[in-house]
């Protein structure tokens, strides 16, 4: 285990706090989220749950797939699966919902910026995958190509949402082109170092969550 651990451990769970606020700052802007986020809030509109108790409880049913995958969990995987939710649900509680789109778009690109800060944070902290990037790795080791697993899974996410209810709109095309190459840019900057190992530059971004 590297000697900067406490250092790994913050990046991972202000990256990871941070994830949830950023996710709660799109919901609000109400012009479109991330695949994974328009099915948890389309869930959160026919059952009535918090977004967040639905991030951590799709969080739970995916990491599940992992069984018949062998893929194994790490620290950063179950704290991801407690974090994201909970930091999500704590913003929209203090954020009413706002309708000039003056202030939403802001908000939109803020939530964006913040999203692509706290994935370079989780990401850099190196202390295992979330989820739903297992869920895409798993898919990979079987032999489908990691470009063809990933969208394949967002594509599905993302329809099922939709007919849940969940926002799609101009938000959702702006963060799937936006958060590669943010995450691109910041993960370098913003990883921590681990002797004998170079910080990666070229990292697809998980969906949070």
């Amino acid at each position: 285990m590297s000697t900067n651990l406490p250092g790994r451990l913050v990046r991972l769970l202000s990256g990871l706090a941070l994830f949830g606020a950023s996710v709660a700052l799109m919901v609000r802007a109400d012009l479109g989220l991330g695949s994974w986020d328009v099915l948890h809030q389309g869930l959160a509109a026919r059952t009535g749950l918090p977004m967040g108790v639905l991030v951590n409880g799709v969080a739970v049913a995916v990491l599940l797939l992992w069984i018949p995958l062998r893929q194994r969990p790490g620290a950063g995987t179950v704290a991801n699966v407690v974090l994201v939710g909970l930091a999500l649900d704590a913003v929209l509680a203090l954020l009413p919902p706002v309708g000039s789109l003056a202030v939403r778009i802001p908000l939109l690109l803020a939530g964006i910026l913040l999203n692509g800060v706290a994935t370079a944070l989780y990401l850099g902290a190196r202390l295992g995958p979330g989820p739903r990037d297992g869920l895409m790795t798993g898919l990979a080791g079987l032999g489908l190509p990691i470009g063809r697993a990933r969208t394949s899974i967002e594509l599905v996410v993302l329809a099922a949402g939709w007919l849940l209810g969940g926002t799609v709109g101009p938000g959702t095309v702006l963060y799937a082109v936006a958060i590669g190459p943010l995450a691109q840019f910041l993960i370098p900057r913003l990883a921590a170092p681990a002797p004998g190992r170079a910080v990666p530059t070229g990292v697809t971004p998980p969906c949070p969550a």
